[in-house]
């Protein structure tokens, strides 16, 4: 038995993970979902890491799971507790002294995005929701939309502390057809970054929501080897 331990992204929190820690949970895995304290504003990034470690406690086993904006606090709770595997799903890939809004500008995404809005037909203005769940099922994207939260902007002022990537194991599972970080863009990063070629599903920004049982089964590919 492993303990899958999931980070959700901003202004998110469990719910995110629901149906991934349930495919997960059928297989005999311990699961905790990690409810970060987004909506606090004397919260940052070493108090995202904090809760994380405190909801780890003493198990064993781990694999990290981090989506998104979870890719910055994910790594620091490598450097403080003993983890088997880091996989990042969708997620920001910080560099030493980096700060989350410096990202944006140091990873060309205002431009990744121009380009992938110009494909999708999208004009300034248009309704954000196919941004995050164009492949999400409609009953999904309702209900993930009574669950998104506030987000404190804390977090996103504060450098990146570690000097380093932590010496985990780290897999990055990209989805294809997220328009919010475009593939060919998250691609490059995963390359530059992290000097991998990242294993794709498909899915939107969320594909924890459009395809669990996939990325359940990835999950536990990762973790066996298979």
């Amino acid at each position: 038995m492993a303990t899958y331990v999931l980070i959700p992204g901003a202004a998110a929190g469990p719910w995110y993970w629901h149906l991934v820690g349930a495919e997960l949970r059928r297989r005999g895995h311990d699961v905790v979902a990690v409810d970060l304290p987004c909506e606090d504003d004397s919260a940052g990034l070493a108090e995202y890491a904090d809760t994380v470690v405190d909801a780890i406690g003493g198990r064993t086993g781990v694999v990290l799971v981090a989506h998104s904006f979870g890719g910055f606090t994910a790594p620091l709770v490598c450097d403080r507790v003993p983890v088997d595997l880091l996989v990042l799903v969708q997620a920001q890939i910080p560099a030493p002294g980096e700060s989350p809004a410096q990202w944006t500008a140091d990873t060309g995404y205002e431009q990744a995005r121009r380009e992938q809005d110009e494909r999708d037909g999208r004009a300034p203005g248009d309704d954000d929701t196919d941004l995050f769940f164009n492949d999400t099922p409609p009953d999904l994207v309702a209900e993930a939309q009574r669950h998104t939260r506030g987000q404190s902007a804390t977090p996103f002022a504060e450098p990146w502390p570690l000097a380093a990537w932590p010496d985990v194991p780290t897999k990055f599972l990209l989805a294809r057809d997220d328009r919010f970080f475009p593939a060919a863009y998250m691609r490059r990063i995963v390359r530059d970054r992290l000097g991998i070629t990242p294993d794709e599903l498909p899915g939107d920004h969320c594909l924890m929501l459009g395809h669990p049982a996939e990325l359940a089964d990835r999950l536990e590919a990762y973790r066996t080897g298979a």
